[in-house]
């Protein structure tokens, strides 16, 4: 159920790129992109349960394939808009290839949810291909209807006078990828508010759905430092990206030293950040 909610808006702009041609509507193809979803990250999760953290991908290799991944919606979205006001060719061909629609499906693995790093960290800890296969392929199966019906939707539109507003969507999607990528690779300036509160080793962030808080916590430069996240809600902040890893929550992390200055972290899909202000 949380993976319907938070993967199902994060990935399914990749289905617009199945509604970009006049013979949009056959729904075998959804059938297909589901099938190299289910592929994807079944074989990812044994890759994870075999050899464990090693095979993740680091935070910064995400944040490219995020804005990579938020680019092709784009495209994709000016491609079906362009076509819903354009009469279909009577000499086009009956059906399109379907290659593209399992590559499509297996590409969502590149584009990750919050909930999504939180099964692949399942994966990783339960030690067995085969038990990191059963976790990501039953999180698939699981977020498959809703995949399943915006898929449909977007089909049924695709020839419509709703393909300007399903474009538009699409384009909004798009740039919401890219700025997460953006923001989980820290590649924007950032202009923290003033730390509140004592200086403390031990500081204490709660992750909710709306964010950290508190957003900004002070702590000495120079000394060890523990950070403790406690998890209030299930969501995107269940996965921070902090000091270089990745970490689900609740958990306890040992920073070493830092130089004074402001620490940033972010959650898994670039989506909230906060701050650690040391001096």
């Amino acid at each position: 159920m949380a993976g319907t909610a938070s993967c199902a808006a994060a990935q399914g702009g990749l289905l617009v790129g199945l509604a970009d041609h006049c013979h949009g509507r056959d729904p075998v193809l959804v059938g297909w992109f589901l099938a190299g979803r289910l592929a994807s990250y079944t074989m990812v999760g044994a890759l994870l349960g075999l050899a464990g953290s090693a095979v993740s991908l680091p935070p910064a290799a995400r944040a490219v394939l995020l804005v990579a991944a938020g680019l092709t919606m784009i495209v994709f979205a000016v491609r079906l808009m362009r076509r819903g006001r354009a009469a279909c060719a009577p000499h086009e061909p009956a059906a399109p290839s379907r290659y593209k629609a399992p590559l499509l499906g297996a590409a969502t693995i590149l584009v990750p949810c919050g909930v999504t790093l939180g099964v692949e960290m399942l994966a990783v800890s339960s030690g067995s291909p085969l038990a990191g296969a059963a976790a990501m392929a039953g999180f698939v199966i699981g977020t498959a209807p809703a995949f399943a019906l915006l898929g449909y939707v977007l089909r049924r539109v695709s020839r419509t006078r709703l393909a300007g507003l399903a474009g538009i969507a699409a384009i909004a999607a798009g740039l919401w990828t890219v700025a997460s990528g953006v923001n989980l690779g820290g590649w924007l300036p950032d202009s923290p508010p003033a730390a509140a509160g004592p200086v403390s080793p031990t500081v204490t962030v709660w992750a909710t759905r709306e964010g950290y808080r508190p957003a900004v916590v002070a702590a000495p430069a120079g000394v060890p430092v523990q950070v403790v996240f406690k998890l209030v809600d299930r969501g995107c902040t269940g996965t921070v990206t902090i000091d270089g890893r990745d970490v689900a929550l609740p958990a306890t992390v040992q920073l070493p030293p830092q130089r004074p200055g402001s620490l940033r972290y972010v959650c898994g899909m670039g989506m909230y950040a906060g701050f650690i202000d040391f001096s």
